[in-house]
């Protein structure tokens, strides 16, 4: 696989940002990609880079072995995959499917590749659209491992690390989901903060630099809270659930002075209550996960 051969080539459907990317990554790699999107256009600066545009789905699955598909959901790559001439092209190849959606619905995906003799994996892609292709690349897949494997010296173009989470094929679905929900709660955070500080007279660009040390400071903080969370200790030694409380409140009251919707923080202080209302007032914020989603 190594080697240059028929094996290597790659047909990529999608070129959305992300796409256009891993199609470029594999063409640097100088591997043979085909490429196709449903809107006309996108394939243009691709084809002029070498790789060859395929004038229908069918043709371009037909084209490689591989078929990596990136296209905005499922209910995408369903209307791109699911139809019948197509799932009849497609029969024996192997779809690497790095749509973002959900583990279920990666799963019922599997479901009916299977049936119609299609071989898959689901993967995610962790990281922006400038790291495909460099060191800094991050991908999640799951499915087979012996599939997976067959074919990771041509994943290995599009850069990173590739690292296998499981058989179960919605697992990696299933990191995306909880790591996309670490983001967009830091981001919507963030978000808020800005308009807080904004209320009461700091520019963003002042901001920033305090709030580069604030997430600084998470990742030791991740590794502490996710022992806690294995082992059940919840040690809130240094920081108890009862001082995060305190300063939610200075946060909710600081921001609706301001006429800010503190929705979120509310919510994040209302969950917290709740843990000092069943006994854990000495525990850490952490403390909430065993909490969430019980009435």
């Amino acid at each position: 696989m190594s080697s240059r051969t028929e094996q290597s080539a790659v047909t990529v459907l999608g070129l959305g940002p992300m796409g256009r990317s891993l199609a470029g990554a594999f063409l640097d790699a100088g591997l043979p990609t085909t490429v196709w999107n449903r809107t006309p256009g996108r394939d243009r600066e691709l084809i002029e880079r070498g790789a060859a545009g395929a004038l229908s789905v069918e043709a371009a699955v037909a084209a490689s072995g591989l078929i990596v598909v990136c296209v905005v959901n499922y209910d995408a790559s369903d209307v791109v995959l699911r139809r019948g001439a197509v799932a009849d092209a497609l029969k024996g190849r192997t779809v690497v499917n790095l749509s973002a959606d959900t583990p279920d619905r990666a799963r019922d995906t599997a479901g009916w590749a299977a049936g119609h003799g299609i071989r898959y994996l689901d993967g995610a892609i962790m990281t922006p659209i400038t790291t495909i292709g460099t060191p800094a690349a991050v991908f999640i897949h799951s499915g087979p491992e012996e599939l997976y494997r067959e074919h990771r010296p041509v994943l290995d173009a599009l850069g990173g690390t590739h690292t296998h989470v499981g058989e179960d094929i919605g697992r990696a679905a299933a990191y995306d989901i909880a790591l996309l929900d670490i983001f967009w709660t830091a981001m919507a955070g963030y978000a808020h903060a800005l308009a807080v500080a904004k209320a009461e007279g700091i520019t963003a660009r002042e901001l920033a630099p305090f709030a580069k040390g604030i997430g600084a400071i998470l990742p030791p903080v991740f590794e502490q809270t996710a022992q806690e969370v294995g082992n059940g200790s919840f040690s809130g030694e240094g920081n108890p659930i009862t001082s995060a409380v305190s300063s939610m409140a200075h946060i909710v009251h600081t921001s609706e002075a301001h006429g800010i919707d503190a929705g979120v923080m509310r919510a994040a202080e209302g969950m917290a209550r709740r843990a000092i209302g069943r006994g854990h007032a000495t525990d850490g914020f952490i403390r909430i996960t065993e909490l969430l989603g019980r009435r």
